[in-house]
């Protein structure tokens, strides 16, 4: 789950100005985008990113706690238990960077284990996500263990300015938890490791988190839980249409689906029109007709076996050193060296 967002800056006499830009710029890209997605022929479509403003953001949050979710409990238990075997894959103290890190909860176990290794010497972490709220919370919890430089904004840029801040010599460790790679449609997910590859230099270290094929029953339900958390993030988007275009959908008038896609092995999910309706955007004075049934594709979340996981991870200019999978949810985490 992923990138762009309309949350509120701190805002300093000297960079009110730039902030203001960025929230503009921002905006811009929102509206293009929302213009484009629901202007199309056939399948309506909005990139997954949107989910995350501030609101969705905390949501998210709440649907890692839900009994019905258990990947973030697999990753955090795969990470409390082997995060120490990570220490012998490094060329030394590295620097930690990390995307999508939301609030930082299950980071904590790689950084306890990189204290042992540092000693006296400082460790430095940088998260990069969308959510200014996720990076305060985040530099919270985590300014126990570590230096926290929050980084905000899109993956790869965040990457490229987190290696500006290491040493020279020193190793870039990059978390990429949570199977946020799975948001990614399967070449798109290729290009994307590529280019994070392309930021790195050989030696350099990607923890990749991925969840992996399991029943349909236990993939959906995760995806469409009884206590609709699920439902609430995903509506969220037409939300935050409204509160930032200054879009009208009635969010009542519509209904969160979530289905699985055998072809493609992927859980999709919808957003789904309970009637014929014509929905405003006022920001780009378009109208935009949805007819009963018809519905708003949001999200995909594909799902791999641990085998593919090491072939993506080549076809990206990266070597598979090490791989634990969690036995009470299949869910995996790689440790992948760049070539």
């Amino acid at each position: 789950m992923f990138d762009s967002n309309a949350a509120v800056y701190k805002r300093t006499a000297g960079s009110s100005a730039i902030e203001l830009g960025e929230r503009s710029a921002e905006r811009a890209r929102f509206l293009a985008d929302v213009v484009s997605g629901l202007s199309r022929a056939g399948q309506k479509e909005l990139p997954c990113h949107y989910l995350y403003d501030d609101l969705g953001s905390a949501l998210f949050e709440a649907i890692t706690l839900l009994p019905e979710y258990g990947l973030t409990r697999a990753d955090e238990r795969l990470l409390e238990r082997h995060a120490r075997a990570l220490l012998p894959h490094l060329g030394g103290l590295p620097l930690v960077s990390e995307l999508g890190s939301g609030s930082g909860r299950k980071t904590r176990h790689v950084l306890c284990a990189l204290r042992e290794m540092a000693g006296d010497r400082a460790l430095t972490y940088a998260p990069i996500d969308i959510s200014q709220a996720a990076l305060e919370q985040c530099e919270k919890e985590l300014a126990p263990f570590a230096r926290v430089i929050p980084l905000r904004g899109s993956y790869l840029d965040g990457v490229a300015q987190a290696s500006r801040l290491r040493e020279p010599g020193q190793p870039l460790l990059v978390l990429f938890l949570g199977s946020t790679i799975g948001n990614f449609a399967r070449q798109p997910a290729k290009d994307f490791l590529t280019s994070l590859r392309g930021h790195l230099v050989p030696g350099d270290v990607l923890l990749l988190g991925v969840d992996l094929l399991k029943t349909i029953d236990q993939m959906l339900l995760a995806y469409d839980d009884p206590t609709g958390v699920t439902a609430a993030f995903n509506l969220n988007l037409l939300g935050r249409i409204n509160r930032a275009l200054e879009g009208d959908f009635n969010l009542r008038r519509f209904r969160h689906q979530a289905r699985y896609n055998p072809l493609e092995r992927r859980v999709e999910m919808h957003l789904e029109s309970l009637a014929d309706q014509e929905v405003v955007i006022g920001a780009a004075e378009l109208r935009i007709r949805f007819h009963a049934g018809e519905t708003l594709f949001t999200e995909s979340s594909y799902k791999y076996t641990a085998q593919e996981i090491a072939e993506l991870a080549a076809t990206a200019g990266f070597r598979c050193t090490e791989q634990w999978i969690d036995s009470e949810w299949p869910f995996a985490e790689s440790v992948c060296i760049a070539c």
